[in-house]
Formats: C-alpha cells, structure tokens, sequence
C-alpha cells in the first residue's frame, strides 16, 4: 500500500478520520432518505406502499442518535462525570441503541420479504428501498461511531 500511504503524507490527511467519517456517514444518511423519499413520491397510494412503513426509517434515525450520543469514555468509565447512572447507564444506552437499530433492519427484511418478495408484487422497488434505507442508516452510524477517533477530544 505504498501509494495509498504516499496519498495520506502528500496531503496530510494524516489527522482527518473524525472528517471522513462524518462525511461518509452523513453521505449514507442522506442517500438513505433520499431513497424513501423517491419511493414515496413514486408510489403515494397505499397499495403500492405503505405508508406505516416509514416507522423502521425513523427508529433507524433514533437509533443513530442513541448510538452516537455517548463517548466512549462514559462506556469504558473514564468520564469526570458518572451522570444519571453512570458506567451502567452509558452502557444500557448504547445496547439500546443497537438494539433498535438491528431491530429496524429486521423489521424492513421481513417487510421486503413478506409484503413483496413471498407473493410476487409487481412492483417490488418499495420493498427494496425501504431495505435499503435502513441497511443504510444503520451502516451510517456505525461508521459515524466507531470511524471516529475521540483522541482530539482530550
């Protein structure tokens, strides 16, 4: 990997990880919306799509926003703060969190499979976006999660 480690020195992009992840992650999260957005514009009759459907995107969203919102100092311990319920807290936080994230992508998998895969519905894009609006946004917020660096928080 010589020239990926040239390209890193000649444009000292040694000390940008929390950027590229904030940008890759925020480019996730708005392609993600933007494909519910053309399924639902393309598709406004509840036939076609449902419009309850829009419940795994949004518990997708909540669940970035539990995942991301604490460090990894308040999991590990090493805040100056312990807060509402400290260690404990932090950690039952974030396993929410991923806990409602994969329970959205499982919830849009069998949407897919059982509103249009299984009895072979014409148009099966809806399915298809809605799956792949919550892959993702979950992928989003792993990457926003664990791609940064919180060293230069110190």
């Amino acid at each position: 990997m010589p020239i990926f480690e040239d390209f890193v020195e000649r444009y000292n992009l040694q000390d940008k990880r929390n950027l590229f992840a904030s940008i890759g992650s925020g480019a996730l999260f708005a392609i993600a919306w933007w494909i519910i957005i053309d399924v639902a514009s393309c598709y406004p009759d509840q036939d076609a799509f449902n419009h309850a459907y829009h419940v795994c995107g949004v518990m997708g969203t909540i669940s970035m926003i539990m995942i991301n919102m604490v460090s990894n100092g308040q999991i590990r311990g090493e805040s100056y703060t312990e807060g509402c319920l400290g260690q404990r807290g932090a950690r039952g936080w974030f396993f929410l969190g991923l806990v409602l994230g994969f329970t959205s992508l499982i919830a849009s998998s069998w949407i897919l499979f059982q509103t249009y895969v299984i009895p072979a519905k014409d148009p099966q894009w809806p399915g298809v976006g809605l799956f792949l609006q919550n892959l993702f946004i979950f992928f989003s917020s792993l990457i926003l999660r664990f791609g940064r660096s919180e060293d230069n928080w110190s």
